[in-house]
């Protein structure tokens, strides 16, 4: 009966039926998930295991229900499949947050959101450690039951290949429509099929997924400074490109060249679009090298290493060996956006510290586990950027836009330019509402760059051995919806706030 009386009143616009049938499957999904960490408590003899039982029926319930009430087997238009994405990421970081309030771990539902959303959407950022605006000081990260450390770690792996894709893979009830879906939520300008089934896309990307963190897994496991509980997060945390870590230092806890060295080399294959990986592990070469996109990221990489591990040699008094340590860690940790640290770099060399805080702005590959404006658009951007140089010179020539032998079509570059114009437009509202809650040009940049590219670590009052705590509960929900912009790609959650999207 609620079923036909939604359809009656939503007929003219979408089928709301459907989009809350598939959010009811998602969040059920999410009470497995709730599951593992309770494992994880029972095997450290942790007493907050019922929390994550607790949490994990409520998501059956609502999940259930949900999909009980409204299932339908109608085809999904794209409206509603941007309409689930974005209801999908907010309910999952409402549930998801249940844990820290249910254990009293966190009193405060919006620090558990934030927790969460920061989680889910891989950007690292934290509450843990600080002073809320109201007084409470939130635990330090490794005081934290091993079941929770691991919920925070789940979440980033879960949400770096991303929940839909995932559910996509191991949920044939989703096949339907599972292309609106996929388009929506991965990252990127395009969207690449290996397979003309979506859902075998999902299995074979999930599939790489899996096989490199179980390869990061192993090695960082070989060393003696981390135990298996250490070394599962920290893979789950790399390849998600998300950052949280099990200690308060973060990478900087374990001084272990081998260690910095494991996790800079993953760091940088996370940020490679995954069906990428995929040809070249199925043995074409040709098409992995010979992609643009993967040849400008390494190439930015390069001299974001080489610019960074010089300051530090030149001007901070590191030896060779430790500028390069230190310093190719943190400039692919901030240009795939994961967000780890081994130094604090606000106490770096301006000129070092500086160009740390333009690759902000950069981002990974499209197709990556990474977030911010992504190499491909910056790409884009810059050829574009040539051709009107060119045009104004030779007016009447016809000059397209090609990256390597194919032609961008007009309907990208438009939508390329009109991203970056909105990532710019979301970033400056974001600072100023920081920025009128009483924080300096420093702190309130920093906030806003490190939330809506999914970095993290941000600068001044938010910088690597700083959080986010003290913020009033209002700019948390900036931040957590910036999170989730940013994750999403920024159309997909503003196209909710259309007066079209919501017309026949």
């Amino acid at each position: 009966m609620a079923k036909t009386y939604l359809d009656n009143i939503t007929r003219a616009q979408f089928n709301l039926s459907t989009v809350l049938g598939i959010l009811g499957a998602f969040i059920f999904f999410l009470g497995f998930a709730l599951l593992l960490p309770m494992i994880v408590a029972f095997i450290y003899d942790e007493a907050v295991w019922n929390t994550f039982l607790y949490s994990a029926s409520i998501a059956f319930v609502t999940g259930g229900l949900l999909y009980y009430i409204f299932r339908t087997d109608e085809e999904l238009r794209i409206r509603e499949g941007f309409l689930v994405v974005s209801l999908t990421w907010l309910f999952l970081s409402f549930v998801g947050a249940l844990p820290f309030v249910i254990s009293g771990i966190l009193p405060s539902y919006t620090d558990a959101v934030f927790e969460t959303m920061s989680g889910l959407t891989t950007t690292g950022a934290t509450i843990l450690g600080g002073t809320t605006s109201w007084g409470f000081v939130n635990p330090e990260i490794e005081s934290l039951p091993q079941s929770m450390l691991f919920w925070r770690s789940l979440a980033h792996w879960l949400g770096g290949m991303g929940i839909i894709v995932l559910t996509l893979a191991i949920l044939p009830l989703l096949g339907v429509g599972g292309m609106q879906l996929f388009q929506a939520e991965s990252p990127g300008p395009t969207t690449d099929k290996l397979t003309p089934r979506v859902q075998e896309t999902a299995k074979l990307l999930w599939g790489v997924y899996v096989a490199f963190t179980g390869i990061e897994f192993l090695l960082l496991w070989a060393h003696p400074s981390m135990d298996w509980f250490q070394a599962i997060n920290h893979a789950f945390a790399t390849l998600a490109t998300g950052g949280f870590s099990t200690k308060n230092a973060s990478i900087a806890a374990f001084d272990s060249v081998y260690i910095h060295a494991v996790i800079t080399i993953f760091m940088f294959l996370a940020g490679i679009n995954f069906a990428m990986h995929f040809r070249l592990l199925r043995g074409n070469a040709e098409s992995f090298f010979n992609n643009r996109e993967i040849r400008f990221y390494s190439l930015i990489t390069a001299i974001s290493i080489v610019a960074v591990s010089g300051s530090l040699w030149l001007f901070d008094e590191y030896d060779i060996g430790g500028a390069i340590q230190y310093g190719a860690f943190q400039a692919v940790s901030i240009i795939t956006t994961t967000g780890f640290g081994t130094d604090d770099y606000e106490l770096w060399h301006s000129f070092g510290a500086f160009f740390l805080f333009l690759l902000f702005f950069t981002g990974s590959c499209a197709g990556s586990t990474g977030g911010g404006v992504k190499m491909i658009r910056w790409m884009i951007i810059i050829r574009n950027s040539f051709r009107e140089i060119k045009q104004i010179v030779h007016p009447k020539a016809i000059l397209p836009i090609r990256i390597g032998d194919k032609t961008v079509d007009y309907n990208i570059q438009r939508t390329v330019l009109s991203f970056f114009v909105l990532y710019l437009i979301i970033f400056g509202i974001g600072a100023l509402i920081m920025a009128s809650m009483g924080y300096d040009m420093q702190s309130a940049i920093g906030a806003s760059i490190a939330c809506l590219g999914n970095i993290g670590p941000g600068w001044g009052e938010f910088g690597p051995t700083e959080n986010y705590a003290q913020i009033p509960v209002i700019g948390k929900w900036v931040l957590i919806l910036m999170m989730m912009i940013g994750r999403l790609e920024i159309f997909t959650v503003l196209l909710l706030f259309s007066p079209t999207f919501w017309k026949q």
